[in-house]
């Protein structure tokens, strides 16, 4: 550990993963220290949060905002900077005393701080799945540009990372890696019956067994696209292909994902379900640090059970598949189509099961092109929006009638 505290900005402070690392950085005051929060549109809480940790600035991404938030700041006697806008996220996320970033914003909003943060050669701790999913072989060709750390915050990655030896950037099957294993928990529908879905309601989806995350997160978990996004994730993050990849489903959620070698080991991370684990080791490492998470026991949790996921009952996983093969720009219009389609059924325009079809419409209905230009990358993006949107309207309109 330095003589001096690391410093860490945190993007999106007030979900659930922003929580959970202020929750480990607190218990290490003299490791850590606090150089800025950044939130969606929490004042509140993104101010109660500042009182806490005194950040040197806190951010507000709508800048309609920066009044309401600066104001809350000198009300409660703090001297915090209060700043708004994609700009502003940006910007803190470069700020030479940032040593770490988390970068834990929801959705396509977190690509351009993410890639501020790699460029700017920061230790970056990645939540934010959409970054690699939108923008894979850009972001981690400037990772390597810039000699930035690139540290998986997703338990699943972060399981592989852990059970990956230290020079796999050398090459998966040099260094022995025959398959990676995906874990995943099925989520609330895992053993619905394919006619049973057409009628859940977002506050079902939203009900995972395991996890407590926030709506969107938790309806890709409902869906199964949590899965296929973090496939794409892991074939950027481990220089891999959708073969080497294999989704296993693990209702129990203790095994967070394994490495499968050529000499038949397995390698598996287990843990209690709380991603305080994950945050922790990738806050410290290579060191280990504690993180508040009770120890796993392991005879209470008794059994281990796994199973082949349904491609035909979650198809949002399959198209996953497929877009990562496609290439270019599909996995973003994949991820923009799918955070259209959650807010539309979150707001009950359509139903679960429409949200691969609005998702495959997007992808039927836009050229791929090349997402070799952050620029490709955002055109594809706002099409695939639109697209999407125009999708959500026809469908759910013929649902209603």
């Amino acid at each position: 550990m330095s003589a001096s505290p690391m410093g860490i900005t945190v993007l999106g402070a007030t979900g659930t993963i922003g929580v959970n690392t202020l929750d480990v950085v607190a218990r290490h005051p003299k490791r850590y220290r606090v150089v800025a929060l950044t939130a969606n549109g929490n004042v509140e809480r993104l101010v109660a949060q500042c009182r806490v940790h005194t950040p040197e600035f806190a951010v507000v991404a709508d800048p309609a905002r920066e009044g309401e938030l600066a104001a809350a700041l000198r009300d409660a006697g703090l001297q915090t900077q209060a700043m708004a806008g994609a700009d502003a996220l940006e910007e803190v996320a470069r700020l030479p005393q940032t040593h770490c970033v988390m970068a834990a914003i929801v959705g396509g909003a977190g690509l351009l701080p993410s890639l501020a943060a790699a460029r700017a050669g920061k230790r970056v701790l990645l939540a934010n799945k959409e970054a690699l999913v939108m923008s894979g072989r850009l972001f981690m060709d400037e990772i390597r540009k810039s000699g930035a750390e690139l540290l998986p915050i997703d338990s699943e990655h972060n399981a592989i990372f852990q059970c990956m030896p230290r020079d796999f950037g050398d090459g998966l099957e040099r260094v022995g890696v025959e398959c990676i294993l995906l874990t995943a928990s099925g989520g609330p529908f895992r053993d619905y019956a394919a006619e049973d879905l057409e009628a859940v309601t977002p506050e079902q989806a939203c009900a995972h067994p395991n996890w407590v995350m926030g709506r969107k997160i938790s309806v890709d978990s409902a869906s199964m696209m949590n899965k296929g996004l973090e496939l794409i994730e892991a074939c950027w993050l481990f220089d891999t292909t959708p073969d080497k990849v294999e989704v296993v489903l693990h209702p129990q959620s203790v095994i967070h994902s394994m490495v499968s070698y050529s000499d038949g080991s397995v390698l598996a991370q287990l843990g209690n379900p709380d991603m305080r684990t994950p945050i922790a080791h990738a806050l410290a490492w290579p060191e280990r640090i504690h993180s508040g998470v009770d120890p796993l026991d392991i005879v209470r949790v008794g059994r281990l059970d796994f199973e082949a996921p349904d491609m035909d009952r979650f198809p949002c996983l399959r198209l996953a598949y497929e877009a990562f093969r496609a290439g270019g720009t599909a996995t973003a219009i994949l991820n923009a189509a799918n955070e259209v389609a959650v807010e539309a059924f979150l707001q009950a325009r359509i139903r679960f099961t429409d949200i691969p079809r609005v998702i495959e419409s997007a992808l039927e209905g836009i050229p791929r092109g090349d997402a070799l230009e952050l620029a490709q990358i955002l055109e594809a993006d706002r099409a695939a929006r639109e697209a999407a949107g125009a999708a959500v309207t026809r469908i759910g309109g013929a649902t209603r009638r």
